[in-house]
């Protein structure tokens, strides 16, 4: 699915396109023949991390504005984690560092990120069935892990890549052993949880981790993209281009009903803020990162009433209708993770992902960031 705003310049974006599925076609091709498909499967965790004095509150705001509860904690030598679970759902793992080697830092070094400079979505870890086939396999087609080898729980073993220098975040892979499936590393020290949710009615209408979305420099579409694909068994789906907003929504997907990656860029790159669009002028004030994590939503008006009578802010109202398949909104960033919370519902056999009118506002709407 492409979709362009009017005929002007639509020789220039599909281009792009062709450009990119002529790669995704070559990396693909690549990706099964180096014995890689099938290896990797759907998103297991996402691992956040937050300033020391600010963990705990980054962990109450998830909490009480989704679905998620709190079922671990532990120390390690070099950090603290809450671990935020829903059945069905990717995991949640909010650390913060005590020591100060931080591989992600110079990701952190934008204007509005200065403050926190180890604040950001690290990390997205797939579930792989072989750890040691798939780190032998990349290892030789030049891939570079923050650790030698994988490391090694009772429950699990796990490695995640050096942080893409087009993105700013890194991919993990973790093989299970046990059905309990606790994170709590081979020196990590588990503690009783000590945050508890709160108990709103509302917050059992939002559910699983639908989707997240990466701002990415328009030079670096092509590549973030190809990269993902090599590194998982993902496909590149389709693109949603915004011409007047200077961006391009770009979705990756594995199967249909699974966690899905966005990539949001400029058509073109970074000129000047009144020319740029929102996308990219987001890029020059917070890096390259996360933007938001989509959590689908069931009865939407009245989930998000109740989260703004809870204290939840939001950059817009609920956009899109059943008659188009989709509702959609965006909370103001946390100000302790960076991140946007989107909760999104989608009605009745509504086949899509996304729709080109929700898609334009939501864009708009960072405008406000």
């Amino acid at each position: 699915m492409l979709t362009a705003e009017d005929a002007s310049g639509l020789d220039f974006i599909s281009q792009q396109e062709k450009d990119l599925l002529g790669g995704t076609l070559r990396v693909t091709e690549e990706r099964r023949d180096a014995g890689l498909e099938g290896l990797v499967g759907n998103l297991d965790s996402v691992i956040i991390a937050t300033e020391p004095d600010i963990l705990v509150p980054a962990v109450y705001d998830l909490l009480r504005y989704t679905g998620l509860s709190c079922t671990e904690s532990f120390f390690d030598t070099d950090s603290q984690s809450y671990v935020l679970s829903l059945p069905e759902s990717a995991t949640v793992i909010v650390r913060s560092r005590l020591a100060t080697d931080n591989p992600f830092i110079t990701f952190n070094k934008a204007k509005m990120t200065r403050k926190l400079p180890n604040t950001r979505l690290e990390t997205f870890v797939f579930n792989t069935n072989n750890l040691q086939d798939y780190v032998t396999i990349q290892k030789r087609r030049g891939v570079r892990f923050l650790t030698p080898a994988p490391v090694e729980s009772e429950y699990y073993s796990f490695i995640q890549t050096v942080p893409s220098r087009f993105t700013g975040n890194s991919l993990g892979l973790i093989e299970w052993y046990d059905k309990d499936r606790l994170y709590v590393p081979q020196n990590g020290t588990r503690i009783a949880p000590d945050i508890v949710k709160p108990v709103y009615r509302h917050l059992k209408n939002i559910s699983v981790l639908d989707h997240a979305a990466t701002r990415v420099r328009a030079q670096d579409r092509t590549a973030a993209i190809l990269e993902f694909i090599a590194l998982t068994n993902y496909h590149y789906d389709f693109a949603v281009y915004v011409k007047s907003l200077n961006s391009i929504t770009s979705v990756a997907r594995r199967i249909k009903d699974d966690f899905a990656m966005v990539f949001t860029s400029g058509i073109t790159s970074f000129s000047k803020d009144a020319d740029s669009g929102p996308t990219e002028r987001f890029i020059q004030n917070y890096g390259t990162r996360v933007h938001h994590m989509a959590f689908r939503t069931n009865d939407i008006e009245e989930t998000v009433n109740a989260l703004k009578k809870g204290g939840m802010g939001f950059l817009l109202d609920i956009v899109g209708s059943p008659e188009e398949g989709l509702k959609q909104i965006f909370s103001e960033p946390s100000q302790n993770t960076l991140i946007v919370n989107e909760y999104i519902h989608r009605y009745g056999d509504f086949d899509g992902f996304f729709t080109r009118s929700n898609v334009e506002r939501l864009t708009k709407a960072t405008e406000k960031q």
